[in-house]
């Protein structure tokens, strides 16, 4: 009985040893979220990019905003930026001229953490398609050698079928 895997189905040397790699290596779902590590001014900069990105500094610094605002309109403290509000004009460029830097900072750093991750991903994948291909060989030998064995038995039934016939016939 000879055995006959589909040629398109064969894993080449190089898939095989991808795969014998991919299987080293523990299982996905046993991984957990590793925080990550990193330098004072990546941490400063992740923070400062989660605060400003976020509803609550938005709230409190418009509010701080129409306050300043107000407070220089009304004429209270001497108002001490009058309009066209100079001042404040001049403290929301200095704001936004170190957190717009600060926040790439932070963009670019998860940006690499979500590069490491889509590897991961990818080798994940990669892995479960060589694994289905090679389920894909299992099968087809296996249905061939059912086949096979199929075929052979039909074959003894029809030959002891004839004999059958051969020896009522006579």
């Amino acid at each position: 009985m000879t055995q006959r895997v589909h040629p398109t189905m064969i894993l080449t040397p190089e898939e095989e040893k991808l795969l014998h790699d991919l299987r080293r290596q523990k299982p996905s779902r046993a991984r957990k979220p590793v925080p990550e590590a990193g330098t004072f001014g990546q941490k400063l900069a992740d923070s400062v990019a989660e605060t400003v990105g976020s509803w609550s500094f938005i709230v409190i610094q418009s509010i701080l905003l129409a306050l300043w605002i107000v407070l220089n309109l009304v004429g209270w403290i001497q108002a001490w930026d009058p309009y066209p509000f100079i001042l404040l004009n001049l403290a929301l460029s200095f704001q936004a001229a170190y957190s717009a830097p600060i926040i790439m900072m932070s963009q670019n750093r998860q940006a690499a953490i979500d590069r490491r991750n889509a590897e991961g991903d990818y080798r994940i994948n990669i892995k479960a398609e060589l694994e289905i291909e090679q389920l894909h060989q299992k099968i087809d030998l296996l249905r061939e050698q059912e086949v096979v064995r199929l075929t052979q038995a039909v074959e003894l039934l029809l030959k002891r079928l004839d004999r059958t016939e051969g020896q009522g016939g006579d």
